[in-house]
């Protein structure tokens, strides 16, 4: 937490899933009634476990695999492969995915304070019907998805195109979310990074990633913000 001043804060940036909602665990929920069939050949009691690495594991070869047609720009052209991928993470159309517990209460403490925004891997359609689900839309300023920008997460791009909609410095901004893409994308569009431990990300790979704090949840915004502000 090194250089951070909470006073100077006047924007922040959220990332949709892992980090507003929980469609992480939605999506380790399906892949394990997927290893049911399997379930025999795991060790006793050990299927969620087994579940939740598959999703893991999957997500990183299927980032990079988003993130080639992104630079090469096919993505413009192969966009129902592309929402295929997203699925595959595990971000389809959840509109009944539960709230990260207590973000919803966060946020509306925020937003009477700093200008929110969101940057999402979502394409627009999935990102604005999960927020309009859980009456979250009039909070935010801009939301940035799949295909805001030429380039997507973790390219900073979607980042600095939600910064400059929000009328804020980078400096003076956050960057929240649950994987390494949000981090990496916050750090080289100059923001403040803030990893949160109630997705996907584990606290080692945020830190190595570059975080310059780490949250266990979205919910700690609050106290680490408005703490400075009684």
């Amino acid at each position: 937490m090194i250089g951070f001043e909470p006073s100077t804060i006047e924007g922040i940036l959220l990332d949709i899933d892992g980090t507003i909602v929980n469609t992480d665990d939605a999506a380790v929920a399906k892949a394990e009634r997927w290893l049911r069939v399997i379930r025999r050949f795991l060790p006793e009691q050990d299927s969620h476990r087994a579940a939740r690495r598959f999703v893991m594991r999957i997500e990183t070869p299927i980032n990079a695999i988003i993130a080639w047609l992104d630079r090469t720009g096919l993505d413009q052209v192969l966009g129902p492969i592309i929402d295929s991928l997203y699925r595959l993470r595990g971000i389809a159309d959840r509109t009944h995915a539960a709230l990260i517990p207590g973000v919803e209460n966060t946020l509306n403490h925020l937003a009477d304070h700093y200008r929110l925004g969101v940057v999402t891997a979502r394409e627009y359609t999935s990102a604005h019907a999960i927020l309009e689900a859980h009456a979250l839309d009039p909070l935010f300023q801009c939301v940035a998805t799949a295909r805001t920008c030429r380039r997507a997460k973790p390219h900073p791009d979607p980042v600095l195109w939600a910064v400059k909609q929000l009328g804020v410095t980078p400096s003076r901004c956050l960057m929240v979310g649950d994987t390494t893409a949000d981090i990496i994308a916050g750090n080289a569009a100059g923001l403040v990074t803030v990893g949160v431990l109630c997705g996907f990300g584990d606290q080692a790979e945020l830190e190595q990633a570059g975080a310059d704090i780490v949250l266990a949840d979205t919910a700690d915004l609050a106290h680490l913000l408005l703490a400075s502000r009684s």
